[in-house]
């Protein structure tokens, strides 16, 4: 009997102690929300829900009002959400509540209609997994944007440069980090807003901040709003970082070969829509080989033109510190294939070495950098002028004003004499020349030109 007694004891130990791992596992498997941030910035937000592991989730959209909800798979949340500022941004207020079946509804009451996605981001060094939504605001204005206008050069009404200004990473994406805890957000976008307003000093430019606050922006909605604000040129500031914390030195990047060849293929892919403009030109009725066409002479114009600004930026900032290397690099980063719009990457120097991660906090040296890319970006435009611009006026005058009428000039020839930075296809711009016409004036074999060298321009 004892025996008997025994044997039904530990079995309902065992089953006890099964009941209760079971029941452990359970709950292990229920993902729990930790947190909830958000960012807000003019054309959408971001709200990031940090959970503790993968889950499931719908989302769907309602009106009168305007809501949002998010219905989350096997989670639970520990307590109301609480802590957001909701003075900007689409969201004014988010309800919450557990369901049955562990599951968690999110109530987004939205200030106006938006475009709402969502996607789970897997976890990385810094953040474990993450339900992502995004709002993007609904413009009132019509679905395409106008083409870039290029008023005649003689027209009286000279138009500003538009600089696009852009400070690269935000919101819940810190960039790199320094020894110190230095941000890499932080830093470019203090840089930036140091670039704009030494631009908008300017006479002739005018400055327009791709990001001016701390949120996230896609890297194609980068490039994206910069086209949208006809940008004559595209500036996007970062800091470097590598393992080695001797690695040091400032870089400029421009497209490459590469990159530039795989975006004409997006383009070719998804010409269908007339929102799809390279120099204000509608691709939607163009045939491919035509379209290719365009492409390829409006993206090698726009390579050799970020070639020429991006060595004047560089030899700007080796007057003030060390490069990384001594000549402009390439590279396919996404922020450089507008292919209409000269566009530079610049690492102002390795946040990761402590030396440069002092400097670039110093207010003093992020004016430093910000002075020598304007003075880069004004070399080239002071060079080769936009039609229709007040650079473009300014250079009539000054050659006016310093009579630089040579006897080549009486016979219809122009002298241009080569200076570093300068590509057959921009003084082919310039002077409203073919590139054919100039090497064939000067029997040149190839596109090579050399520094000093004074080359007959043709008439046109």
């Amino acid at each position: 009997m004892k025996t008997m007694m025994r044997f039904i004891f530990e079995r309902f130990i065992l089953i006890t102690f099964a009941l209760f791992l079971s029941v452990e596992a359970a709950m292990a498997a229920v993902a729990q929300i930790n947190g909830v941030r958000m960012w807000a910035s003019p054309e959408s937000t971001r709200l990031v829900i940090d959970l503790s592991s993968s889950a499931g989730h719908r989302l769907s959209s309602l009106s009168n009002p305007e809501r949002v909800v998010i219905d989350i798979d096997n989670t639970r949340l520990k307590s109301p959400i609480s802590n957001l500022d909701f003075k900007q941004g689409a969201i004014s207020d988010i309800r919450s509540a557990n369901k049955k079946q562990n599951k968690v509804r999110l109530v987004l009451d939205l200030k106006h209609k938006t475009h709402p996605k969502s996607f789970l981001l897997k976890p990385n060094k810094k953040y474990g997994y993450r339900l992502v939504i995004d709002l993007e605001k609904v413009s009132n204005s019509s679905r395409f944007s106008s083409p870039k206008i290029v008023k005649s050069v003689n027209s009286s009404q000279k138009r500003d440069l538009i600089v696009a200004i852009d400070a690269g990473h935000g919101g819940e994406d810190p960039g790199a980090r320094g020894p110190r805890g230095t941000k890499e957000k932080h830093v470019v976008l203090a840089i930036a807003r140091k670039l704009r307003d030494m631009v908008n000093r300017k006479p002739g430019m005018k400055a327009v901040m791709i990001r001016n606050g701390d949120y996230y922006i896609s890297l194609r909605g980068r490039t994206k709003k910069a086209r949208k604000l006809n940008a004559d040129i595209f500036i996007s500031i970062h800091a470097d970082a590598f393992k080695d914390p001797k690695a040091h030195g400032s870089s400029v990047f421009i497209l490459s070969s590469r990159g530039a060849t795989s975006e004409a293929a997006k383009w070719l892919a998804k010409k269908e829509n007339e929102a799809d403009l390279v120099g204000g030109v509608s691709l939607d009725d163009k045939d491919d080989m035509l379209v290719k066409m365009l492409l390829d002479l409006s993206q090698t114009a726009s390579i050799e033109a970020s070639n020429s600004a991006a060595s004047r930026v560089l030899a700007g900032l080796s007057r003030i510190g060390d490069t990384h290397k001594n000549r402009v690099e390439r590279a396919g980063f996404v922020v450089l294939k507008s292919p209409d719009i000269p566009s530079l990457l610049i690492e102002t120097g390795f946040i990761s070495n402590p030396k440069e991660e002092r400097l670039l906090k110093n207010s003093s040296y992020q004016k430093k950098v910000a002075s020598a890319i304007l003075s880069g970006v004004d070399g080239y435009f002071k060079q080769y002028p936009i039609p229709g611009t007040v650079y473009a006026k300014d250079v009539i005058v000054k050659k006016l004003n310093r009579n630089i009428v040579s006897s080549a000039m009486k016979s219809n020839k122009q002298k241009h004499r080569v200076i570093r930075g300068d590509t057959l296809s921009a003084i082919s711009k310039r002077y409203q020349v073919s590139v054919s016409a100039i090497k064939k004036e000067n029997k040149m074999k190839n596109n090579t030109l050399y520094v000093g060298k004074t080359i007959s321009i043709p008439s046109s």
